[in-house]
């Protein structure tokens, strides 16, 4: 579904956002703070590090264009669902009916244009209201919980945590209509197949259902129900938990737990094994290996000094593991092992990764982290770009200036910093700017 990418920074991960915890912190049920798995456990376009987003100049003109093209489009679309085995009832009655949402086009087409930090999106999903009701929920739902941790391998906690980070433990689904939001993106060009696709999908779950559409409400792109599955993964993972005939996501909480959980497995979580862990390094640790695509055995990271966040040594299990440091080496380290991954399966993003792991520790008992994130400022696309010029014009090739922060430039950048004995942490961090001359 999703490729893992290494150490990627800021820009990288994002992408469309098509659940509620991907791009925006849901409505905390409390006092509290929070899409998109954050909500979308499925799309290959899904990504779970926010960002402001600036419209670009030609919006307004993509939903008049968009606008125009989509009565066209719904017969079009009407012949597909023939093709695809679709009753005329809904062929005739739905699909025809199907309305135009200019906002959803609006959305889409928001171009990111600030990076969030990892202390802005740690804090508001990490929240103490979050960790609270996880507890409180974990003993209230005890006996599913430990079923599906029998059945599936995957404990309580973790399959919390997703909860709480997708919907607010169902607090909050989204409110737009599933269909009409598919069939406008359907009709854009852009990702035109990809959104007829989880269409059909959605229209064959409506018949197979019987689902009305004041139920089919979720994400601006999609994502159904507490658990924030787009239709196709619905479609294949959901799963009838409490045996009403039914595989509801939206009413059901054991249908969504349950579905989470099968989805999990199916990702490949590890049985017995936990996500990751908070680290600490030493201080002469060299920063060599770092991100998804430099993992090493636990046991080489304890040879590296590298101990648990407590002090004590890292466990000698036979494991891989890879170190992420989100917000640079001021900032909270941690090991990633192969669960993981399969969180970076669900959502793209690292942030999302670190926040799933987090929480669920928390839920379970464990400690809030021992390295606080730093505040650090938000940088713009077109910061970024002036970095990566720079680092070229240094003789450090980044490639063409983008705005992303990707592996070869995070390389470009560990080089710089270790040629102005700098730590090379590979982060983009003020003193980077200041040592190649730019301000921030």
């Amino acid at each position: 579904m999703i490729k893992i990418k290494g150490l990627t920074y800021l820009f990288a991960s994002i992408a469309a956002c098509v659940s509620l915890s991907a791009c925006s912190s849901v409505p905390a049920a409390s006092a509290s703070s929070n899409t998109s798995a954050s909500a979308n456990a499925v799309s290959s376009n899904a990504s779970g590090i926010a960002a402001e987003a600036n419209p670009m100049p030609d919006i307004s003109a993509s939903v008049q264009a968009n606008a125009e093209a989509f009565p066209s489009c719904l017969t079009g679309l009407q012949a597909r669902a023939r093709t695809e085995g679709l009753s005329e009832a809904t062929i005739n009655s739905t699909i025809a009916n199907l309305k135009f949402v200019p906002r959803v086009i609006e959305l889409d087409q928001q171009q990111p244009e600030f990076s969030q930090t990892f202390d802005n999106y740690f804090s508001k999903r990490a929240t103490e209201w979050r960790v609270n009701e996880g507890r409180r929920l974990l003993k209230k739902h005890s006996v599913l919980l430990n079923q599906l941790a029998k059945e599936y391998g995957v404990p309580p906690q973790y399959i919390l945590s997703f909860w709480g980070l997708e919907t607010n433990y169902g607090s909050y689904k989204g409110k737009m209509s599933v269909l009409n939001s598919l069939a406008t993106l359907a009709c854009e060009p852009r990702r035109s197949n990809y959104f007829t696709i989880e269409l059909m999908q959605a229209l064959k779950l409506k018949e197979k259902y019987q689902f009305d559409d004041d139920t089919m409400v979720g994400s601006w792109a999609g994502a159904m129900g507490h658990t924030q599955f787009m239709p196709s993964a619905y479609a294949k993972y959901a799963v009838d938990g409490d045996g009403d005939g039914k595989a509801d996501l939206w009413n059901s909480t054991t249908d969504a737990l349950t579905s989470a959980a099968n989805f999990l497995q199916h990702l490949g979580w590890q049985r017995n094994e936990r996500w990751g862990r908070e680290v600490l390094l030493p201080k002469d640790f060299s920063y060599s290996h770092l991100g998804a695509k430099q993992p090493l055995a636990l046991s080489e990271w304890a040879a590296l000094n590298v101990t648990q966040a407590n002090g004590q040594p890292l466990p000698a299990v036979d494991i891989q593991a890879a170190m992420y440091l989100p917000a640079g080496h001021t900032g909270p380290a941690f090991l990633g092992y192969e669960n993981f991954n399969v969180i970076m399966r669900w959502n793209r993003s690292e942030y999302y990764a670190i926040t799933v792991g987090h929480l669920a520790d928390r839920i379970n008992g464990g400690l809030p982290l021992t390295v606080s994130p730093p505040e650090q400022p938000r940088l713009s696309r077109e910061q970024v770009k002036q970095l990566q010029a720079k680092l070229n014009e240094a003789g450090f090739d980044v490639g063409k200036p983008d705005g992303v922060l990707g592996r070869n430039s995070v390389a470009g950048l560990q080089a710089f910093q270790r040629s102005k004995q700098m730590i090379a942490d590979g982060f983009p961090s003020p003193e980077v700017f200041s040592a190649l001359g730019l301000s921030l």
